[in-house]
């Protein structure tokens, strides 16, 4: 099982040299696998929707992935990136598409797109996106996307998009890595159809059990190697002992659990060598 970070997008700040400090220091000094990040464009304001119930608000900062990503590959060495996950179906295939090969191609191709369908409708509103359709929508982006990384020019009649002989350059070399989260049965059957791995939203319980032998099923069922679909846990640093880290992961490797990244926010961190190290402290106690 591979072990990686995740970005403490809340309270890393907007410092550029504290965020360089961050990916140097997980890179180098933690020789961290990877490094995981959250994604919301826009957040409501909770005083105007009454309402709200979202896990996040317009008072939680969220940093652009493809550009702190960006960022970060010009001053790292081997460190992967993966979005966990960017919210695809609210915005523009195309433009992801090449976003995703520029940050794939300019950080040797240590990217990984992690994907989902999002809850946000005040954020697909502001985005110009319908909320409804939005798990089609996201399954006939991911083929349009593995399309533009791969063809000249391409023709593409779809139901949410049309591309009438157009292609991106640069191209990547490779297919980019595309890893769905949720937990919902459309979703699970749509990972295991055309994914290459999982972002699991829990933990390593009968849940997450029963989720990943559903996937193992569908992808035998239709003459698919299980062998090399990944799957992406987190653990958390706050409340957490070497003891509970370790048996938590233990679980994850049991349940086939491929990497596993700890974050560290929400636990009274409040600068950069801070965050690093309690992800040591973790990373020294599961390796």
């Amino acid at each position: 099982m591979k072990f990686g970070v995740v970005l403490p997008h809340n309270e890393i700040g907007t410092d550029p040299e504290a965020i360089k400090s961050y990916a140097v220091g997980a890179d180098r000094d933690l020789e961290a696998d990877h490094m995981l990040i959250y994604d919301h464009v826009l957040g409501a304001d909770p005083n105007w929707h009454k309402d709200w119930t979202g896990p996040y608000d317009k008072n939680v900062a969220f940093h652009e992935p493809f550009t702190i990503f960006a960022f970060m590959a010009a001053v790292t060495e081997t460190i992967e990136f993966a979005t966990s996950v960017l919210v695809l179906p609210q915005r523009q295939t195309a433009l992801v598409a090449k976003q995703a090969a520029e940050l794939a191609i300019l950080s040797n191709y240590r990217f990984r797109l992690g994907i989902g369908t999002g809850w946000n409708e005040v954020e697909y509103e502001a985005l110009d996106v319908p909320f409804d359709h939005r798990g089609s929508r996201q399954a006939e982006q991911v083929a349009l996307m593995r399309r533009l990384w791969l063809d000249d020019s391409l023709q593409f009649d779809g139901r949410f998009h049309t591309v009438t002989h157009a292609s991106i350059l640069p191209r990547p070399n490779r297919t980019i890595p595309i890893w769905f989260g949720g937990i919902a049965p459309p979703l699970l059957k749509r990972c295991a159809l055309i994914g290459d791995g999982w972002f699991p939203l829990g933990t390593p319980n009968d849940l997450s059990a029963n989720a990943i032998a559903t996937m193992k099923r569908i992808r035998e069922e239709n003459g698919l190697s299980w062998q090399g679909f990944g799957i992406q846990a987190q653990a958390q640093y706050r409340g957490g002992t070497a003891e509970r880290w370790k048996r938590h992961a233990q679980r994850w490797a049991d349940l086939g659990c491929t990497h596993l990244a700890i974050a560290t926010h929400n636990a009274g961190n409040t600068n950069v060598e801070e965050h690093l190290e309690a992800a040591r402290k973790y990373l020294d106690a599961v390796r």
